[in-house]
């Protein structure tokens, strides 16, 4: 830092960072040689973008640290979201665009005529903290906490290896390390001085090669946190995201070592880095059962621990917790900080129960994600014996508690009291961490309309009808920084040169887009808008992944995690269905279209990896058959993140939102897909519902079944109908089970018929086939049409205001945290 101007921050003017004037280049060379040790000429591209990540590091840190001050002394109320995910994506290029210092990266460290910029960002990895919606959010949510000057601090944890690094093989998906933290992260710093202590009810050993738990022997564990900066747009407030790796206590006994007796403290640190190694280890064994017990425990360890901290430094009376703290908490992984706040107000404050159940209910809130039955966790009670034996104490007291009161509003309702109890009866007692989540907090939301009255209606009829208050909607949003005007530069300028830059803090400017509909200069720009993403991503597609696709095409893309209900097969079946047009009929009209696949399948979910298989395969057979070249074309894109949706979504034309109505919670890249100019097709789920009502239903292409006929069919659904009496359906499930895209691997899409034709097609992909054929064909009719498409875009995008993570903030600060701005000075 040049000593004559020691505080970049005195160059904060607007809203956006500068550099001094005289130091344009020293903290860039600096960090090159003296960081690593490397003359400039022998720098690596690594060692470049680490030296222009500290460099913005060293711009940031006095803001970073002059927030948290103000924090400190102001003591407003914080907001502690809590999150097993966080799917930041890049940090560089966002940090760059949040703080306005592009002009800095674009033209000042330019001076080095050896280095591509652009190539420098790549460079970076997406952090591995997440893996789909729910962490995308949560990274959107932490980008508009700072953004609105909210006092905020994220919770999560640092996974070493995230989820893991998809590759596909002979159409296989293969799972392989994600080593995102293989350099050193420039963006973290350790704070091993607050380290928590976790404690463990149990310890770990070895028995002829076997991990066994060893009760009655507590051990413990160490939360090292590892904090990042999260940068509001315009620099004024940068909060922070805390992330919790897992350690052993720095303890060596010597004496137990010289005997030999070693073998478990080497057992002990082996499983303290497991706790933070992956994301999601597989729930089909066990020892994966248990470590993910473990992560969710720790996580909500830390950082209450954490959180409780912070409060007593400025407040000593435990009555004004709620008036200083709102912990969210973001689906049921952390639904155990019910128990373990009740614990801290019991043992740590020496409270009355009827005090800490009062205060602990006012602080905590809890978001649901979803609709499905089998994603609302239960956890057996020998994890919590074996674990945590203090929190069961606590959670078997909160449901005698509440049972009672079960039976005083409902006397002798034996049924009820059964559903509505945390304690799941049977051969293996559970805890249900849903159940839990809503009886220990003061607010359940949903994340989409139709999502959050299906929840009250039919998930937890029970809960809603006793508490009433405390349910609420907080339809999902998305950040404009990243996903507009980071991801599509081009319409970003096009937009701002028309009605100027609020939309980046005020989405509902983009409706002052409405009028130019018709103004055909700006339609005809807006179209080329579109037209550059989409040569821009061909031509990376090409160079990284060899792949050469049209950008003439109708670019048609479906990314999203693979799962049944999200219906990949559906489009894959439908794809199928065209192919057979065209080998029938060569002279077939359509458009030429590109389909675009991305998405990861769960390690242990063998339809959903056979799904992708399937897609692949086809894939395959349709390039290698002439009569569709240059008609079909479909491409599996690897290894799906954010940076690769940031180069997908503002180019596609074509956004498929094709779940089954009724198990979609929200979605949130469907609302990407509309702020950049793509149409939707798709049922009416989740926030797509909400999406057409905006844009009007006639700028959509809806199909299918609704979520009510999807209920009331589903008693007298047989698929076996559409098979037998739809051609164009039997025609295309045959090509697939009669091996005509698996010659070399006869039968192996078996089970994929035997899910739909014999085990009754639970998500309905044969009812809504037909349905989605026919209006597949009104999307390549109006794609002739350009104008007319490019009117229906331009009015998706003017109409997507509402969609913005600031919206959906703003309406938790007022309705469930009552958190204010909390200005940082200049």
């Amino acid at each position: 830092m040049n000593s004559s101007n020691p505080n970049p921050l005195k160059q904060y003017e607007c809203g956006e960072f500068q550099f001094p004037h005289d130091a344009k280049h020293e903290y860039y060379d600096r960090h090159v040689v003296f960081d690593h040790v490397v003359s400039m000429d022998a720098a690596s591209q690594r060692e470049r973008f680490e030296a222009v990540a500290r460099s913005l590091r060293d711009l940031l840190t006095q803001r970073w640290l002059l927030t948290k001050e103000t924090h400190d002394k102001e003591n407003p109320k914080r907001v502690y979201y809590l999150s097993m995910e966080y799917l930041m994506g890049r940090t560089l290029v966002n940090n760059i665009i949040n703080l306005g210092v592009d002009k800095f990266v674009r033209d000042d460290l330019r001076s080095d005529p050896r280095q591509d910029w652009t190539d420098v960002i790549e460079t970076e990895p997406d952090a591995g903290l997440g893996n789909g919606g729910l962490g995308r959010l949560a990274a959107c949510f932490v980008d508009s906490l700072a953004t609105l000057q909210i006092p905020a601090i994220g919770y999560g944890l640092r996974y070493e290896y995230g989820i893991f690094k998809q590759t596909i093989n002979y159409g296989f998906q293969i799972e392989q390390p994600d080593h995102w933290l293989a350099r050193p992260d420039p963006w973290e710093v350790t704070r091993r001085s607050e380290t928590v202590q976790v404690p463990v009810g149990c310890r770990f050993g070895m028995e002829k090669g076997v991990l066994v738990t060893i009760p009655g022997h507590e051990s413990k564990l160490l939360g090292v946190p590892y904090d990042r900066p999260v940068v509001g747009y315009g620099g004024r407030t940068i909060n922070t995201l805390r992330l919790w790796g897992a350690a052993t206590p720095d303890f060596f006994d010597f004496g137990e070592f010289s005997s030999g007796d070693f073998v478990g403290a080497i057992v002990d640190r082996l499983l303290a880095e497991t706790v933070t190694r992956v994301l999601y280890p597989s729930d089909t064994t066990l020892a994966g059962q248990v470590l993910r017990f473990v992560q969710e425990y720790f996580l909500v360890c830390c950082s209450l621990a954490d959180i409780v901290a912070r409060y007593e430094k400025s407040n000593k009376d435990w009555q004004h917790l709620p008036d200083k703290v709102a912990i969210q908490l973001n689906d049921t992984h952390p639904a155990m900080a019910v128990a373990e706040m009740m614990r801290i107000l019991l043992d740590h404050a020496n409270l009355s129960w009827d005090e800490a159940w009062d205060l602990s209910l006012r602080t905590l809130a809890y978001t649901n994600h979803t609709l499905l039955p089998e994603a609302l966790e239960k956890w057996p009670v020998r994890f919590f014996e074996l674990i945590c034996p203090r929190l069961l104490e606590i959670i078997y007291e909160i449901n005698r508690r509440f049972l009672d009161d079960v039976e005083k509003s409902h006397p002798s309702d034996e049924n009820r009291a059964t559903r509505m109890s945390i304690v799941e009866e049977g051969p293996a007692r559970q805890i249900r961490m849903a159940n839990l989540a809503i009886i220990g907090t003061h607010s359940t939301n949903g994340v989409a309309k139709i999502h959050s009255d299906l929840l009250r209606s039919r998930v937890v009829h029970d809960f809603a009808e006793m508490y009433p208050e405390r349910f609420n909607n907080k339809t999902n949003g998305v950040t404009p920084r990243r996903w507009i005007k980071l991801a599509n530069p081009d319409q970003s300028a096009l937009i701002s040169e028309a009605i100027g830059d609020k939309w980046v803090t005020d989405l509902t400017e983009f409706r002052r887009l409405l009028p130019l509909v018709n103004d055909s200069d700006f339609i005809a720009r807006f179209r080329k808008t579109k037209q550059v993403s989409k040569e821009r991503f061909a031509s990376w597609l090409k160079s990284a992944l060899g792949h050469e696709v049209d950008p003439k095409s109708i670019f048609d893309s479906q990314i999203k995690r693979i799962h049944e209900y999200k219906r990949q097969l559906l489009n894959a079946i439908h794809i199928v269905v065209l192919y057979n047009r065209l080998r029938s009929n060569p002279e077939t009209k359509m458009p030429p279209r590109t389909f675009f696949f991305a998405g990861k399948a769960a390690p242990s979910y063998r339809l959903a990896k056979l799904t992708i298989k399937l897609i692949n395969n086809i894939a395959r057979k349709i390039d290698a058959d002439p009569v569709c070249h240059g008609r079909i074309k479909v491409v599996f894109l690897p290894n799906y993140n954010v940076s690769l949706a940031e180069r997908l979504i503002p180019a596609s034309d074509l956004s498929e939102q094709i779940s089954t109505a009724g198990y979609e919670a929200s979605g949130t890249g469907n609302i990407k897909f509309m702020m950049n100019g793509a149409l939707t097709i798709g049922t009416r789920d989740g926030a797509t519902i909400e999406m057409a009502e905006e844009a009007g239903e006639e700028n959509f292409f809806l199909f299918g079944l609704t979520a009510e006929q999807v209920v009331s069919t589903r008693g007298w659904y047989k698929p076996i109908w559409h098979y037998e009496n739809e051609p164009e359906t039997r025609a295309a499930l045959d090509a697939i089970f009669n091996d005509h895209f698996s010659k070399d691997e006869p039968g192996i899409f078996e089970p994929i018929r035997e899910s739909l034709l014999l085990k009754g097609d639970f998500f309905m992909h044969l009812a809504d086939l037909s349905s989605y054929t026919q209006t597949q064909q009104q999307v390549g009719q109006l794609y002739a049409d350009s104008d007319a498409w490019t009117r229906r875009a331009l009015i998706n995008v003017a109409t997507s205001g509402k969609f913005s993570s600031d919206r959906t903030i703003s309406e938790y600060a007022a309705d469930i945290w009552d958190a204010k701005p909390c200005p940082i000075s200049h």
